[in-house]
């Protein structure tokens, strides 16, 4: 099965990013996907220092999610939409998991949020795993997918073909333009993508936002740790990658011996 990450521009507003989920899931599904990932609060849009960006409301929130569900059904494709979202008195930071036939399978929660999000959000407390036309995934986002690997371990020994990785890493304004995928002189992060696989014996997906200045880019990774698909730094697109389950074992997540660290 074929699975898809779109890597969009930064949105001005919920009607600009829903026109783009519109848009980049009509090509992911045309291309033979069976789901497709959106970068770290892809609605509103992640609150960086680059643009203004106003918290919604819990009501137009839930408005949007419908209407990524509409997407969903129209374009007979999974989508996976990371956005803020209100749970009880919790302001949370989440991946929405929505159905080829536009159902709400739910959500995963930012539970290791970077110092610097302490005034933005609350940290979620569950893990879940997900699963979509027989392809078993996690999520996990940004700073906790790159700094605490123990969130997609959890998920591998759970079974997941996949994890699933929105992030947001680099700036419009300033930074250095990178050319080379991995390069040894380039941020950390394509590194971790890589480590997160082969360390797992799982396909790892990791896909952020088209900037100017990017620190990474929308990548697949196979359980043998190669990068098999990636976008091209600083273009709005979509990537496509095979997956082949019975590749994806967990080998070496299962083998994690959590009782040497009690």
């Amino acid at each position: 099965m074929k699975i898809a990450l779109a890597t969009p521009h930064f949105p001005r507003s919920v009607a600009e990013a829903l026109n783009s989920v519109d848009l980049l899931a009509k090509e992911a599904a045309t291309q033979g996907a069976v789901i497709v990932c959106f970068p770290e609060t892809f609605i509103p849009g992640y609150p960086l220092a680059d643009y203004p960006v106003e918290q919604a409301s819990a009501q137009e929130l839930t408005d949007a999610l419908k209407q990524v569900c509409e997407i969903a059904a129209k374009h007979s494709i999974a989508i996976i939409i990371p956005m803020d979202w209100y749970e009880a008195d919790k302001f949370l930071n989440v991946a929405q998991v929505v159905s080829a036939n536009g159902k709400i399978l739910g959500y995963q929660s930012k539970n290791q949020l970077d110092p610097s999000e302490d005034i933005t959000w609350q940290p979620g407390t569950a893990r879940n795993i997900f699963e979509v036309a027989g392809l078993k995934f996690g999520i996990t986002i940004c700073h906790e997918g790159f700094r605490y690997p123990e969130s997609v371990r959890w998920a591998a020994r759970e079974g997941a073909h996949v994890v699933f990785h929105p992030h947001l890493s680099g700036s419009d304004l300033k930074g250095v333009e990178l050319t080379e995928w991995g390069h040894v002189d380039s941020p950390y992060y394509e590194k971790a993508m890589m480590m997160r696989a082969l360390e797992n014996t799982i396909y790892f997906a990791s896909v952020g936002y088209a900037m100017k200045y990017q620190e990474s880019t929308s990548s697949i990774i196979s359980p043998d740790g190669k990068c098999v698909a990636y976008q091209s730094y600083g273009q709005e697109g979509i990537i496509i990658a095979e997956i082949e389950t019975q590749k994806a074992t967990g080998y070496l997540a299962k083998r994690f011996k959590p009782d040497l660290y009690q």
